[in-house]
């Protein structure tokens, strides 16, 4: 029992040190393209930031989802907040199961460059859409009458450039179109497209369904924001993902080989990082063995090689 958990341990550390050995080739290739997608979320903060200083509080605009859906108040309000905070947990751990998983089908570094670049192409349009036309807010924080609802301007530079969390969670005239259906909808389409679980892919797509209708119940943004999103999202990434050259399907097989390291081949390593047993292989190579294989024309054929015959 103890050499196997141990034969099982090594073989762990193996697969770990491969994974972690690929990805950072593959960081070293793509860095550029996930600092620039980093880069430009922190610009996105700063657009958000900077709507909030020509925000007029307002009478609340006549809304067919608020005459639909009960308003949930402000001791609710964080409902919405905690299902969206599952639903990008959930994704961020996802993306990082190879590292641990036998199975797996993506790459890390490879599905981050993919998503930031649907994230920040539905980013830029969200900045043009809320900046060419500001609406009151719906929010209670928003609202008039309360303190929040229009931002003081900066004392100073480093101030305007400082993104804080107050700020993130009690921002207003960042309305079309809703931040989180975009995070929501960029995370729920990859794991649709990547994933390998049809029922966490259901589960995900309804839960995306609800947190719709609690930001409108929540009165965080209109019913527009969130119309608005779900098809220019949609429509976005569709286009990006024609764009992209497709990723490699790692459960087929198909993978990128790290450097060696000394005394692993190429071919332990191609096991490791599919996650394949090596002793079901040793088994295949060892049936090979007795066969060869000859090309004929557009056919192969084995021969037995029987030796004394």
């Amino acid at each position: 029992m103890s050499l196997y958990i141990g034969r099982e341990a090594s073989k762990t550390w193996k697969r770990f040190y491969a994974e972690v050995t690929t990805e950072i080739n593959l960081l070293a290739e793509n860095w550029k393209y996930i600092l620039g997608g980093l880069i430009c979320q922190y610009i996105h903060g700063l657009a958000a930031r900077g709507i909030h200083y020509f925000h007029r509080p307002g009478p609340i605009l006549q809304d067919f989802g608020f005459f639909l859906l009960p308003e949930l108040g402000q001791d609710r309000a964080y409902i919405s907040e905690t299902v969206f905070t599952s639903v990008f947990l959930s994704f961020v751990l996802w993306t990082f199961h190879p590292f641990i998983f036998k199975s797996k089908k993506i790459y890390t570094v490879l599905i981050w460059c993919r998503v930031l670049a649907c994230l920040v192409a539905c980013q830029f349009l969200r900045v043009i859409t809320f900046y060419s036309t500001q609406l009151p807010g719906p929010n209670y924080h928003c609202r008039e009458g309360s303190n929040l609802a229009r931002l003081p301007l900066p004392d100073n530079a480093v101030e305007f450039f400082l993104i804080k969390f107050h700020g993130v969670l009690y921002g207003c005239g960042d309305l079309i179109f809703s931040s989180h259906m975009i995070f929501s909808l960029v995370f729920v389409r990859t794991y649709h497209k990547y994933g390998t679980r049809r029922f966490i892919k259901q589960c995900a797509w309804l839960t995306v369904v609800i947190q719709s209708l609690l930001i409108v119940a929540s009165r965080k943004h209109y019913t527009v924001d969130v119309v608005v999103a779900w098809y220019t999202v949609n429509l976005v990434v569709f286009f990006i993902e024609k764009t992209l050259p497709e990723l490699p399907d790692r459960s087929n097989g198909g993978t990128l080989l790290p450097y060696t390291k000394d005394g692993w081949t190429k071919e332990e390593n191609h096991k490791l990082l599919n996650g394949n047993s090596g002793d079901s292989t040793d088994r295949r190579s060892k049936t090979q063995s007795n066969g060869k294989i000859i090309e004929n024309g557009n056919s192969l054929h084995i021969e037995a090689a029987i030796n004394g015959v």
